[in-house]
């Protein structure tokens, strides 16, 4: 999330900050431009995070319903790469069980 979700803000936001007529047809905040055009890159951000979070969270709830979204605590502690796949990832490190 911070490198897509601050990252894709800021590149937004500054948008609405540096804007020049010549390239966008319109002037941001530091050029003269006012700040009609900020504020509607602060809506654009705020529309695509409630999206974002909205789709995320019916997503989640919905793999929690059905399939579950943890493994249980003995196949943590047994390892995923044992119970999903039937092999030790790494058979040279000592397992859990062993120690």
């Amino acid at each position: 999330v911070s490198v897509h979700g601050v990252c894709g803000a800021w590149g937004t936001l500054s948008c609405g900050l540096f804007a020049e007529e010549a390239f966008g047809g319109v002037n941001g905040l530091l050029f003269g431009g006012g700040v009609s055009q900020l504020i509607t890159q602060l809506i654009g951000i705020g529309a695509f995070f409630a999206w974002g979070f909205g789709a995320s969270l019916i997503i989640f709830l919905i793999i929690k319903v059905t399939v579950g979204l943890r493994a249980s605590e003995e196949e943590e502690l047994r390892g995923l790469d044992i119970t999903e796949h039937g092999m030790a990832a790494y058979p040279y490190l000592q397992s859990l069980e062993s120690a």
